[in-house]
């Protein structure tokens, strides 16, 4: 599977609720999605996802509760 070929390059995504994923380089970012600019091993691209994403809630649920 693509997701666990060593060296892979991947790129961190994110979509309209601020939520993060990993999508390979190789492939074009699905709609409703967008590029992050941070790309690299899979482990890099998760340390950063890890790093910027600190509220899990969805966008849409932080702004109906006034964060």
């Amino acid at each position: 599977m693509v997701w666990d070929v060593e060296g892979m390059e991947f790129k961190v995504v994110v979509n309209d609720e601020a939520q993060y994923s990993i999508w390979p380089a190789y492939k074009t970012v699905p709609d409703g999605w967008k590029e992050t600019g941070k790309r690299g091993l899979k482990e890099d691209c998760l340390a950063n996802i890890q790093e910027v994403w600190t509220d899990m809630r969805p966008l849409s649920l932080r702004q109906a509760m006034g964060d």
